[in-house]
């Protein structure tokens, strides 16, 4: 199953790239301890790729995830939204059992 990007999140993700100087190589990805729940996302721009990562590619970008965060992020797919309440990154993970209040921490 893997992890998936959405069109929107991947143009998103892009677009932020293109105003990095220097720009990155892609997208590191990952889970980490941590929160309310005992998990949480992380998100960040990387200028190269650990001998252990896993590296994705979706239609040009780099997306590099640790082989602990893959294990957690099988089957997610990381979308990005735009509503009246704010824009962001959204991670729709079906191994996720439980999320906390403020829904950056979830438990598996």
């Amino acid at each position: 199953m893997g992890l998936q990007l959405t069109d929107m999140a991947i143009s998103k993700v892009k677009e932020v790239i293109t105003q990095q100087n220097p720009a990155p190589a892609g997208l590191r990805i990952g889970v980490v301890g941590g929160g309310c729940s005992g998990f949480s996302y992380q998100m960040g721009f990387e200028s190269q790729a650990t001998p252990m990562d896993k590296v994705l590619e979706f239609d040009g970008l780099k997306v590099f995830v640790d082989q602990t965060s893959l294990m957690y992020l099988d089957g997610t797919e990381v979308d990005y939204i735009e509503a009246l309440e704010g824009a962001g990154f959204k991670f729709n993970n079906p191994n996720v059992k439980s999320t906390c209040g403020c829904g950056s921490s979830f438990s598996v």
